[in-house]
């Protein structure tokens, strides 16, 4: 998506660049192609006006119409409201004050939580803590043994139970080992479930209940569109969601 949209703005600049000066309406037209190629990339239709609105006042007030530089004015100011709409606050990792710190991973199907939860872990064994996975995901087959795998190669301890153990009683079950073992943080790997499945996402809230996280993130698929706005809705229904984790950039 980021590839494609890459390739349709930087033809729009290029094509921008021949024609010398500029008048309203070929920053007009320039607006309209990109607000096109937002939308053929599937960014909101709303997300797409505002962006194109801004960059045409910003336009306007850096006087640069008729301009011989107009070009170079028009690619800056495309490209700092671009970082600016996606620039976000860094609200800092939430760290219990008494240890360990609870991250539950939640999603749908396929999202890349199991990987995510692994690299989660790497990321914090750099900052000098000790991460443990909790394998929550039985309905999934393999989905335990992937976690297993993937905590043996980064050297991060996995706490599972394979007797039929419900996935909130293993959650309770990792917390108490983990804090048995004066483990900094506790990464709870979950279920993929879609956010209309009432059983499983009844399920996720009885897991959140156990283990009172410090996080809950939504981890979502990238290619998901706009469909992620409504699946994040609807799981920030049922559990407290403090972020999101985008995969498959």
């Amino acid at each position: 998506m980021f590839d494609n949209l890459t390739r349709r703005i930087s033809g729009i600049f290029s094509n921008l660049r021949r024609k010398g000066r500029l008048s309203e309406d070929d920053v007009k037209e320039v607006l309209r192609e990109i607000r096109v190629a937002l939308l053929e990339a599937d960014v909101n239709f709303q997300v797409a006006k505002d962006f194109c609105k801004v960059v045409a006042e910003r336009a306007v007030g850096e006087e640069v119409y008729g301009s011989l530089s107009a070009d170079q004015t028009i690619v800056r100011i495309v490209r700092d409201t671009l970082v600016e709409f996606l620039r976000s606050d860094d609200a800092g990792f939430k760290w219990s004050p008494s240890p360990p710190t609870v991250v539950v991973l939640c999603g749908l199907q396929g999202s890349g939580k199991t990987t995510t939860a692994a690299k989660l872990a790497v990321w914090l064994q750099k900052q000098g803590k000790k991460p443990m996975l909790a394998a929550c995901d039985i309905q999934r087959p393999a989905a335990v043994h992937q976690l297993e795998v993937l905590g043996e190669s980064i050297g991060v301890p996995v706490f599972s139970l394979q007797d039929g153990t419900s996935p909130p009683l293993i959650a309770r079950r990792a917390l108490e080992r983990a804090k048995f073992l004066m483990q900094d943080v506790l990464i709870v790997d979950s279920a993929g479930r879609l956010q209309i499945d009432a059983p499983l996402m009844d399920e996720l809230q009885a897991i959140v209940r156990e283990v009172r996280p410090s996080e809950t993130f939504l981890v979502v698929d990238s290619t998901t569109g706009q469909e992620a706005v409504n699946v994040a809705q609807a799981f920030s229904e049922r559990v407290q969601l403090t972020g999101s984790i985008f995969t498959k950039l």
